[in-house]
């Protein structure tokens, strides 16, 4: 019995420091009562949050694109300090085995776009535009637990960046961006009528604010909202990195809208704010969050304070982003951030982490070993880079400066197998254990332009001799035990091993990171290898930790 209740202490602690993780490279909250900007370092693109039912509950998601899962659902009671919950899509798209196929291929830079989320008649709702597909919703009445299967709203192309309404009268309204890359038509914004449950169409679209031949070029991304009898959309315009925030009102969902800049660079270093979703909270005050392009590292959040005492939402401080400033009102002191290093003791996948593309089991999963294993992928024949693999194991970058440690052993069944830490985007480069005859290299592996269909190259940076080998006859393997380790700063990353874990040896060639499609650079585990026929090898993962 003592035992059992000494487990059940130790399983209670671990639950407990899961849920306050806090983070050693990036946190924002001060301690003092105030937050220094970015609230998120990390690449949440396109985020939108809402009001929770209780009020002192914030929701938040993003874009994933072509990452599974998808769509992640972010917790946070003062919207300074946020967590990682859940994620509102298994996969790309469950109920549609076509689409689901589709999927299990990286798509790079497909997929889900610029969703928002909104809290009505006691259920939360995400709605999307996939460019391809058309315009998808999911619903839940807990944001922490299981999301319906994917609805497809309108069937078609070009469809982005997508807001519901819903009006005091019940009445439910959908404005959206348009992809030029599908409908070579872009930089306008059209409203419909939807059913009231949110569910189809009921109207013709209408075009509302057209930014074309303006400042307000590539005006997408809108957020729709009520307040005071005005219908608000607010959107950014002129481009991604150096881009402004708009907002725009109107008596009448179908405009015409008056529009102003709420929020811009300024004098101020944060390039292109905007993007986001408006909160107006329990105690009175309106915030906005939004993002921040920092190219490499993807798009990070910020959150603004938003003056209305003009009858517009002037954002951050006379409309220029804040660095440092207090935080909002809340009933929670807790300081909490996404979770990043993983000891690999759950029975389920962190939820930090995401594959390139819809789950297969043999990609890898969780062990009862407080390790994770990440099969060996087999390689298509005249394979040139890593854009093709789907069972890279990645997550997010978390700060400018960091350092991500390793603890691995790889297994090999067959030669020229490899496993090992990577930094995943347009450009790569990876730290690989690779099984040569009866031993082993310490390989990096790099390719720039791997979009672009570029031969990666291969530096040899030692012979390892395996650290054990199976005794048996029957299909042995031959092991590897090592640390890997990554350090980036400045968006340059630096590679180094360790056979102890005590002496690390610096190694390989300096590396300038590349964000991926649409999305930032990852990092996190690559398992490959070139043998269609040969029993697949593994990396098994015991810890990864992110440090200063």
């Amino acid at each position: 019995m003592k035992r059992k209740m000494a487990l059940a202490a130790v399983l209670l602690s671990a639950l407990l420091a899961q849920a306050q993780y806090r983070s050693a490279v990036w946190s924002p909250d001060n301690g003092d009562g105030t937050y220094t900007n970015p609230v998120i370092n990390a690449d949440y693109s396109d985020p939108d949050v809402c009001v929770g039912a209780s009020g002192e509950d914030y929701y938040m998601t993003a874009s994933s694109f072509q990452c599974v899962p998808g769509l992640p659902v972010l917790h946070s009671k003062d919207l300074v300090n946020w967590e990682i919950i859940n994620y509102a899509l298994t996969e790309l798209y469950e109920g549609d085995e076509v689409l689901v196929e589709h999927f299990k291929t990286p798509r790079h830079g497909e997929g889900v776009w610029a969703p928002s989320i909104r809290y009505h008649n006691g259920e939360y709702y995400i709605y999307w535009g996939d460019p391809d597909f058309g315009v998808y919703m999911v619903k839940t009445k807990d944001p922490a637990g299981k999301w319906e299967k994917p609805v497809c709203v309108i069937k078609g192309t070009g469809y982005i960046d997508t807001t519901p309404l819903w009006d005091e009268d019940g009445r439910c309204y959908l404005v959206n961006g348009w992809a030029n890359s599908r409908s070579k038509f872009a930089s306008v914004l059209t409203v419909r009528e939807l059913s009231a449950d949110g569910t189809r169409p009921i109207g013709q679209p209408v075009i509302v604010f057209d930014g074309n031949g303006t400042e307000n070029r590539t005006c997408e991304g809108p957020k729709f909202y009520k307040r005071d009898g005005w219908y608000w959309i607010m959107c950014p315009a002129g481009g991604v990195p150096t881009g402004f925030q708009l907002a725009m009102r109107s008596k009448s969902p179908f405009g015409p809208y008056e529009h102003k800049i709420v929020l811009e660079q300024g004098k101020s270093p944060v390039n292109g704010p905007h993007q986001g979703g408006w909160v107006h909270t329990k105690y009175g005050e309106d915030w906005f969050l939004h993002f921040q392009d920092k190219e490499a590292y993807g798009r990070v959040v910020h959150l603004q304070p938003v003056d209305w005492t003009t009858g517009w939402p002037v954002m951050g401080k006379k409309g220029e982003p804040v660095t440092t400033y207090k935080k909002p009102k809340s009933s929670s002191s807790t300081i909490v951030n996404p979770v990043e290093s993983d000891e690999f003791n759950s029975p389920v996948v962190g939820k930090q982490w995401e594959w390139h593309a819809n789950y297969d089991e043999k990609y890898g999963m969780p062990t009862a070993f407080g390790t994770f294993r990440i099969y060996t992928y087999k390689l298509s024949q005249g394979w040139k880079n890593f854009w093709e693999v789907p069972n890279l194991l990645l997550q997010k970058t978390p700060a400018d400066q960091f350092v991500v440690t390793a603890k691995m052993r790889f297994t090999s069944k067959a030669d020229g197998q490899f496993g090992g830490l990577i930094m995943m985007g347009l450009d790569y480069s990876a730290l690989v254990v690779k099984r040569v005859g009866e031993e082993f290299q310490l390989v990096q592996m790099t390719c720039k332009a791997a979009d672009k269909g570029k031969q990666q190259t291969e530096d040899v940076i030692a012979t390892l001799k395996p650290t054990a080998k199976d005794e048996i006859t029957y299909k042995p393997g031959i092991h590897e035990d090592i640390y890997l380790r990554l350090s980036v700063a400045d968006s340059k990353l630096h590679f180094a091993y360790s056979m102890n874990g005590k002496k690390f040896t610096d190694c390989g060639t300096e590396f300038q990171m590349k964000e991926g499609k649409w999305i930032g650079a990852k990092f996190g585990f690559v398992s490959a290898e070139t043998d269609a026929k040969a029993d697949r090898g593994w990396v098994e993962a015991d810890w990864i930790r992110v440090t200063k």
